[in-house]
């Protein structure tokens, strides 16, 4: 981790940063002996950038597969005690601490791919075959009031993606809307079949809103 951000360096700058509704923070921080703090942000599109970047672009994020993927498997609900409510993400290495918040949700589904058996898998926050999760097209969820789509991710970062715009966009096409189009839609078509949408994750997704607010 620590060589791969190193490359990154020159975003890496002293001093002590706070951004809205965030305490203060160092990157790098020790806030106890052989233990080192850092701070990252997700955007909507699954882009992972240090938390105090001034610029925020596809130049400025991090773009190694290998990290990426790293970073990614090890992301969990923050639950340290630190920063939880600013960050409710975590992603530990070792005596490293990762801080993560995010635009969303922390996993951004970014590709549909077609696994070696032939399955289909969605591909995560840049880490292309090596981050991914079975394609379960009866579980996706579209929120009516914001058009976003989501579908189940990793359970210990929270159990729920964001299905990034481009991706939502080449599946849109497939909803049915049986109740009509100011309601959520109620099927989605692929291969062939007709799958009755489950809306299993709209529960999740009203409960961290509600946690969110009350934070």
């Amino acid at each position: 981790m620590r060589l791969l951000r190193g490359g990154l360096g020159f975003l890496l700058r002293p001093g002590l940063c706070r951004g809205p509704d965030r305490p203060l923070y160092q990157q790098g921080q020790s806030p106890s002996p052989r233990t080192r703090e850092y701070f990252y942000y997700v955007d909507h599109q699954g882009q992972l950038f240090l938390d105090d970047a001034k610029v925020k672009n596809f130049i400025t994020c991090f773009k190694d597969t290998k990290f990426l993927a790293f970073f990614f498997k090890q992301l969990k609900v923050n639950q340290s005690g630190r920063y939880k409510d600013a960050f409710p993400y975590l992603s530990p290495c070792g005596r490293e601490h990762n801080y993560v918040r995010c635009d969303d949700r922390p996993i951004v589904f970014t590709h549909l791919l077609q696994g070696a058996s032939g399955e289909e898998l969605l591909s995560y926050c840049g880490g292309a075959d090596k981050l991914t999760v079975p394609f379960q097209p009866e579980k996706l969820l579209m929120l009516p009031e914001n058009g976003r789509v989501y579908h189940p991710g990793p359970e210990k970062a929270g159990g729920v993606g964001l299905v990034k715009s481009s991706l939502a966009f080449e599946l849109s096409p497939h909803f049915e809307y049986e109740q009509g189009p100011s309601q959520p839609p109620t099927h989605f078509h692929w291969r062939d079949k007709r799958h009755a949408l489950t809306h299993e994750l709209l529960p999740s997704l009203r409960d961290q809103e509600e946690e969110e607010k009350g934070a």
